[in-house]
C-alpha cells in the first residue's frame, strides 16, 4: 500500500525540520485558493500577484512559529490578508487608475454572458464602494465561506466585530445593488433617507 499524503500539518513540519520541497507542496495544494481571496481583497491582479509572492515569503520564514491551534489554511489565509492589507494601504496614499475590464482581443460571447458578466462586474464594483474593513469580512465569510468565528481568528479581531461589520457591509451592498432585484429602479440616485455625512 502507498503512504498516505502527508497533511498540511505534517508539511509545515517537514519543511521546518529542512525539507527542500515541503513547503512547496503546500504552496502548490493552497495556491489557487490563496490566489482568489488575494485578488477579491486588493482587486488587482498585479497587486494581489505581489500580496501573494509577499505572504507566501512571510509563511515560509514564519513556519516554525506555526501553532497547531488552527488549520494551517487559516493560518496562511491570515498571512495573505495581511499582506493584501499592507497593500491596499500603502496604495491608498497614491492615486489609482482602474483598468478597463474589457481586453481590446477578447471574443465576442452571447448576449446571457454579457449580462452575467456585467452583473459581476457590477458587485465587484459594490464591493470596491465598502471600506476595507467591511469588505474584507465580507470576502472571507460571504465568498470564501469561512466561519465568523475563523475569519476573527484570521483579521485578530472580534467575533462581534465580525459580524457587525458585515452587517454594515451587506447594508451597504443591498443599497448599492438594489436596482438588480428591481431594474426599473434609479439604483445610483440617493433618496431622502441618505446623508452625505453617513459613516463607514
Amino acid at each position: 500500500m502507498t503512504a498516505p499524503a502527508p497533511t498540511d500539518a505534517d508539511l509545515i513540519a517537514a519543511h521546518t525540520a529542512g525539507d527542500p520541497h515541503a513547503f512547496n507542496e503546500l504552496v502548490r495544494r493552497h495556491r489557487d485558493r490563496m490566489w482568489a481571496v488575494a485578488l477579491r481583497t486588493v482587486r488587482d491582479p498585479e497587486e494581489a500577484a505581489d500580496a501573494l509572492q509577499d505572504a507566501f515569503i512571510s509563511a515560509f520564514r514564519a513556519a516554525a512559529n506555526f501553532r497547531a491551534e488552527s488549520q494551517v489554511t487559516t493560518w496562511l489565509h491570515r498571512i495573505v490578508v495581511n499582506a493584501c492589507l499592507d497593500r491596499v494601504r500603502r496604495r491608498q496614499a497614491r492615486p489609482t487608475v482602474p483598468l478597463p475590464e474589457n481586453g481590446g482581443n477578447e471574443p465576442a460571447v452571447p448576449r446571457d454572458s454579457m449580462a452575467e458578466r456585467e452583473t459581476r462586474l457590477v458587485i465587484r464594483q459594490a464591493l470596491d464602494e465598502l471600506p476595507e474593513e467591511q469588505r474584507v469580512p465580507i470576502v472571507l465569510v460571504d465568498v470564501e465561506g469561512y466561519s465568523v468565528a475563523e475569519t476573527a481568528r484570521m483579521l485578530d479581531i472580534a467575533e462581534g466585530t465580525v459580524k457587525s461589520r458585515c452587517a454594515r457591509g451587506r447594508a451597504k451592498l443591498a443599497k448599492l445593488l438594489g436596482h438588480l432585484r428591481n431594474p426599473g429602479s434609479e439604483g445610483d440616485v440617493p433618496t431622502h433617507e441618505s446623508k452625505s455625512g453617513e459613516g463607514r
